[in-house]
Parts: C-alpha cells; sequence; structure tokens
C-alpha cells in the first residue's frame, strides 16, 4: 500500500505542493486509486473542492446553492465505508456538483429562474441517485442560463458566471457553473443537460472535457425540460477517462471496448458548413488535431435544411426547441411573466405562433434524420468538427447563434458527441475538438477522445 510519506514524496518530485492544495486537480482515477488505498480521504477532498469555492466562486458565480455541511458529512460517511471495506467503486468519495435543473431532494433546485426561487423537491433525479448510490459527494448545485434556454449564461435569476480564463468573457451555456465548476477545481466532475450544445459549447469555452451520450442512454426524468427528443444529460470533467467513469454510473455498465490505436479507425469531416467562417485560430488547432488523429476524409450526412429565421440552425430543431419549450412554460407565461428574465421570455414566446402541423412535420423529419444518419458511418466511424466556430466571447455584447452551428445537429441526430480541448488562441482561450459517433457509440467517442488526451497535454492546462 502506498503511504501517505511516499504519496507527498511523489507530489513533491513531481513539483507539486501536495495535500491539501492540489488534490483538487487529481483525475478520478488517481483520486479513486488514493481513496481506495486510504491514503487521502473523502473529507480531504471535499474540503480540497470546498476551498477552491470559496477562493473563485465570488468572481467566477459557479455555484447557486452550495450544501457544505451536507457533503462534508457524506464525505465522513464514505471515509466510514471505505475503512470498513465497503468500496462501492471509482466515484466513492468524490466531490461532484449537478446543474440546477436536476431535482436534489431536500434541496433547492431553481433552473435558475426567479419561477422556481422557492422550489425544494421531494427526490432525487435519477441521475442524481444513481451517483449517490456509487458513493459521490454532492457539493451542490451549479449556475446555468435560465431553464437552459441560452448559450451565454447571462440569464440566470443569479447573475451571470464567467468564463475561468478570462472574466470579461462568457464560459458558454447554459451549463456554464458547471464547466466553470470542473475547470477551476471546485469539484471533479459535473452533470450538465444539453440541448443544442450545453454541455459541449461549456466545456469548449473553458477547456475542459464534455459529453453528450447517446439520446436516451441517461435517464433524464427528475431534469427539468427544455425539448424532451433534444434533451441530453451528461457529465464535464476534465478528462475522457474520468467522462467514461461518469458515463458508467449515469448509464449502466457496458462492456468495455478493445482500444486499437487512432490509425486503425476511419475518420471524417462532414461536409457542408461545419467550417464555413471558423476563426483562423480556432481552424489551425482543429486541422492539427485532425493531422495528430491521422487526418480524415470528407464524409456526407442527411441535409439539414436551414430555419429562415435563424439560418444557423436547423429548420427542425428550432421549430421542435421552440414548440416544445412553450408547451412547458405557457401557464407559467400566463401567470407570471415578469418572473422570466427578459431574453428566455422572448425566446419561450416565440413558440406560441408555430402551428401543430408545422410541429408535427418537424417531428417526422427528426425521425427521418435519426434513421438516415446511420449511412454517414458505413464509411467513417467517427466524425470530427470543431465543437465552435470561434473561442469565448465577451459577456454583456450579442453573441451570434453560430455558436450554435456545429453543437445543435447532433442534438436533432440524437448521437453521441464530445468535446476536447484542442488548443488555445493567442489571447489564452481554449479551443474545443468535436469528435462524434453512430448512436450508440459512446465508448468509441471516449476511445478517441482519451486516445488524443494520452498524447497530448491540451486537457491539463489549468485556468486559475
Amino acid at each position: 500500500m502506498l503511504s501517505r510519506r511516499d504519496f507527498l514524496s511523489a507530489a513533491a518530485a513531481a513539483g507539486a505542493t501536495g495535500p491539501p492544495a492540489d488534490l483538487h486537480w487529481l483525475g478520478i482515477a488517481e483520486a479513486s486509486k488514493l481513496l481506495r488505498a486510504r491514503v487521502v480521504s473523502p473529507v480531504e477532498l471535499t474540503q480540497a473542492c470546498l476551498r477552491r469555492v470559496e477562493k473563485l466562486n465570488p468572481k467566477l458565480n459557479a455555484f447557486i446553492t452550495l450544501t457544505a455541511d451536507a457533503a462534508l458529512a457524506d464525505a465522513r460517511k464514505a471515509e466510514a465505508e471505505i475503512a470498513a471495506g465497503q468500496w462501492r467503486g471509482p466515484l466513492h468519495g468524490i466531490p461532484i456538483a449537478v446543474k440546477d435543473l436536476y431535482d436534489t431532494a431536500g434541496v433547492l433546485t431553481t433552473a435558475a429562474s426567479a419561477q422556481y426561487a422557492g422550489r425544494v423537491p421531494k427526490e432525487d433525479a435519477e441521475a442524481v441517485q444513481r451517483l449517490k448510490a456509487a458513493g459521490a459527494v454532492m457539493l451542490g448545485k451549479l449556475n446555468m442560463d435560465e431553464f437552459a434556454y441560452n448559450f451565454t449564461s447571462e440569464t440566470s435569476y443569479y447573475g451571470p458566471s464567467r468564463n475561468p480564463w478570462d472574466p470579461a468573457r462568457s464560459p458558454g451555456g447554459s451549463s456554464g457553473g458547471s464547466a466553470i465548476a470542473v475547470a477551476t477545481g471546485m469539484c471533479f466532475a459535473a452533470l450538465g443537460s444539453d440541448t443544442g450544445g450545453s454541455i459541449r459549447l461549456p466545456a469548449a469555452l473553458c477547456g475542459i472535457t464534455g459529453l453528450k451520450p447517446t439520446y436516451g442512454l441517461v435517464d433524464v426524468r427528475g431534469v427539468v425540460p427544455l425539448s424532451w427528443p433534444l434533451d441530453h444529460a451528461g457529465p464535464l470533467c476534465r478528462s475522457a477517462g474520468d467522462a467514461e467513469k461518469i458515463l458508467a454510473v449515469l448509464a449502466g455498465s457496458t462492456p468495455a471496448l478493445l482500444s486499437p490505436a487512432a490509425k486503425t479507425l476511419r475518420l471524417g469531416i462532414p461536409r457542408g458548413p461545419w467550417l464555413d467562417g471558423v476563426d483562423p485560430e480556432v481552424r489551425a488547432a482543429f486541422d492539427a488535431a485532425v493531422k495528430h488523429l491521422g487526418g480524415a476524409r470528407e464524409a456526407d450526412l442527411p441535409l439539414l435544411p436551414p430555419s429562415p429565421q435563424i439560418p444557423d440552425l436547423p429548420a427542425a430543431y428550432l421549430t421542435i426547441i421552440q414548440t416544445e419549450a412553450f408547451a412547458f412554460h405557457e401557464e407559467m407565461v400566463k401567470q407570471h411573466p415578469e418572473r422570466f428574465h427578459a431574453g428566455t421570455l422572448r425566446s419561450i414566446q416565440s413558440g406560441a405562433k408555430v402551428t401543430a402541423a408545422e410541429y408535427a412535420r418537424a417531428r417526422h423529419e427528426m425521425e427521418r434524420l435519426r434513421a438516415g444518419v446511420r449511412r454517414s458511418f458505413e464509411h467513417a466511424d467517427l466524425l470530427l468538427t470543431p465543437t465552435s466556430h470561434a473561442a469565448a466571447f465577451e459577456l454583456g455584447k450579442p453573441a451570434p447563434l453560430t455558436f450554435l452551428r456545429n453543437t445543435a445537429p447532433w442534438n436533432l441526430f440524437g448521437l453521441p458527441t464530445i468535446s476536447i480541448p484542442c488548443g488555445f488562441t493567442s489571447a489564452g482561450l481554449p479551443v474545443g475538438l468535436q469528435i462524434t459517433g453512430a448512436a450508440g457509440q459512446d465508448r468509441l467517442v471516449l476511445m478517441l477522445a482519451a486516445l488524443y488526451q494520452k498524447a497530448t497535454r491540451w486537457h491539463l492546462k489549468r485556468a486559475a
């Protein structure tokens, strides 16, 4: 068994200061090994994260609700269980936080809206139940765009969240608080939701790893909805290896894939607008990542007719999200419209004019696309794109929906997609590489991401 002295000596030799200051940067696998060997304790990990929250949250505004006392109690319980040999798996004793649209029993769940300012659920969301059953320590609830209906992290009732690489810029949204917390060591991983890029865009703009699993793979019961056929629940982490461990708990264990070299995979870059108007520095980082992976050939996807109102979004996607967001919020709009952020209210009300026929056609189109996209993987195992066309944008300025152009289509297709860091701009802002697989090929997506991260160091750079 590795002793504490040996661990501290090794950490010092590697240039780290050792516990407690740097425990928050451990990967989940490394932390889990040390916990199981009782070299460090869940209480130490939790305290390390809480110190980061105390130091950084006043500036970055990642947390809405911090459950410090409950987290420390859970950490002490995990410590006792591990000492007694009652090991629950790799998340046992690991501090995790969740986006504030996951129901949490006895803990405020607001979806960052005044509409839900006093809402305290009686039951946990299914995903939260699974994390708790795996022994994870729950730190609290993370800031987000109101009802997940934006991508800037500026529409929260609790104030905007800020990018840890440059607090004058957006962390992306709607899972902005989740990305910030992971990127700064406030937690080891976080849960987000993704209806058009809300996991992957914040992951890209904050320099971390964000996974949108195959549609339906992760149960969304107890997650406040935005659009039922487009909503995905998934993890934000500091590595693909960490994401795999979270997904295994959320979705249930599945057989691990063999790990062939990246060169044995057929990689494709979709034809179409995916690379149009991409910032030159983002394009250079993307091209370098593709070259590192052995290159890619052009690949075909089913045609996605753009929306006449918003050409950066597919027409079917926009019709579905507008209709379903309005359906869910209709009574709140009638009773207390003043409780919405003005931007959220405008977005919700845009769905009031969609006809039943338009919605039916959009749903039919979505089903046609999900069936037809299977053919795109007959000649490519995985598809590569930049996650977004540019790096983080300034807060307080209009942000174009171009930031969702490369993310929203995958929600319409329902495919597993991950964003991982692949470089930085000259301004020191992260760039994301997006890897997409066929439906059900989540582990293949994670495998390529892990291979890339094993050979590069972009995901190891720290924002704070």
